[in-house]
């Protein structure tokens, strides 16, 4: 299967099924000598794994990591990095009953029409369980970051209707982890958190929109033409399961205004160069201008619901589908570490390319 992997010179493979004997990542191109604090790289694993709150999926699952290569003394040693994460309360029985059946919006479909096989205990590869080898992987390169000082934070912007004001807010994570919903404003997130408990009770699901913020990214980070910087963080973004939509800077909204009104003017602050405004996103040209880069990513609703539904099964006939298991009524508070650590890689790789493109920063 190709499209396991993910950048160029900071390089991630993930690997393994929802219900195989583990789950787990390489990361190559990993400079060495870089400390790995496992305490935080564990804190983001648990911030993604289920069963943290009645909100999410009951499946219990540890998320110990086990790097079996590439880490010496508790730094890194310039080899590939591997880490696996067992799967430890795997319930393969409750998807008996979904051997030939094609589950609504859901890629049993597509795998069986693609590959002539495929892993239904828990949707196999396409399962959000592998999400959590990229949390390593994202920690890992977070860690590299903010050796020079970049910071990503995401959280919670919009549960179904339920909506913060769209301006991008910087809050500590402190703040978004105070809800098991991770919206940073306590009102509307105890709403929130009411709207997926009775969407829940009625066998169903919602989706919603997470916001990221990037602070203190370096000018110059981004390829042009067809790697460009926000290129490469849809791309990630997209990649996510469940994401149905990227936007960044004004996004969408800029669509409706005047080119005189959406321009970001450069000012000289500090004797630097900034911008009066930030409709771009602290991205121009594909390439980061030093201000903050910020974007939103969409949710659909979870595609597993308890409600009878009708479909059809491997042998085209129509029948009736009753899911069993533990499956998120929402999504969104699990990605909020999901969707910064595919930030992270993304960022990280572009760190690591932006030091070949210059001579004078190669330091030779």
């Amino acid at each position: 299967m190709a499209g396991n992997s993910f950048g160029t010179l900071f390089k991630v493979t993930t690997f393994g099924e929802s219900h195989g004997a583990y789950i787990g990542v390489t990361i190559d191109g990993c400079p060495a000598g870089l400390e790995l604090d496992m305490d935080y790289i564990q804190s983001q694993l648990d911030r993604r794994k289920p069963g943290q709150s009645a909100l999410s999926s009951q499946r219990k699952e540890s998320d110990s990591a086990q790097f079996i290569s590439g880490v010496f003394e508790g730094k890194t040693l310039g080899t590939p990095i591997t880490v696996l994460l067992p799967n430890e309360d795997a319930r393969s029985k409750d998807y008996q009953n979904l051997e030939n059946a094609f589950r609504p919006s859901h890629a049993d479909f597509t795998y069986q029409s693609k590959y002539g096989i495929r892993d239904y205990r828990g949707g196999g590869r396409s399962s959000a369980r592998e999400t959590a080898a990229r949390v390593i992987a994202g920690t890992i390169a977070e860690l590299l970051l903010s050796r020079i000082g970049i910071a990503i934070t995401a959280y919670v912007s919009s549960i179904s209707t339920l909506s913060m004001d769209e301006s991008p807010v910087v809050f500590s994570k402190s703040q978004i982890d105070a809800s098991p919903v991770r919206c940073p404003i306590p009102g509307l997130a105890e709403k929130m958190e009411k709207r997926i408990a009775e969407t829940r009770k009625e066998g169903d699901s919602v989706g919603g929109i997470i916001t990221c913020i990037i602070q203190h990214c370096p000018v110059g980070l981004g390829e042009p033409v067809f790697d460009k910087l926000q290129a490469d963080l849809a791309k990630a973004m997209l990649s996510i399961n469940a994401v149905k939509g990227f936007e960044y800077g004004s996004g969408f909204a800029g669509t409706q205004w005047k080119g005189s009104e959406h321009n970001d003017r450069f000012v000289a602050f500090e004797n630097q160069v900034k911008t009066q405004t930030n409709f771009s996103g602290g991205i121009q040209g594909g390439i980061s201008n030093g201000m903050d880069i910020y974007f939103r990513v969409a949710f659909k609703p979870t595609a597993t619901i308890l409600k009878p539904q009708t479909t059809i099964d491997s042998g085209l006939q129509p029948i009736d589908l009753q899911v069993q298991g533990r499956h998120d009524p929402c999504v969104v508070p699990r990605a909020v570490p999901i969707v910064e650590s595919m930030a992270a890689i993304v960022l990280a790789d572009h760190l690591l390319r932006h030091k070949s493109s210059r001579i004078d920063s190669l330091h030779l």
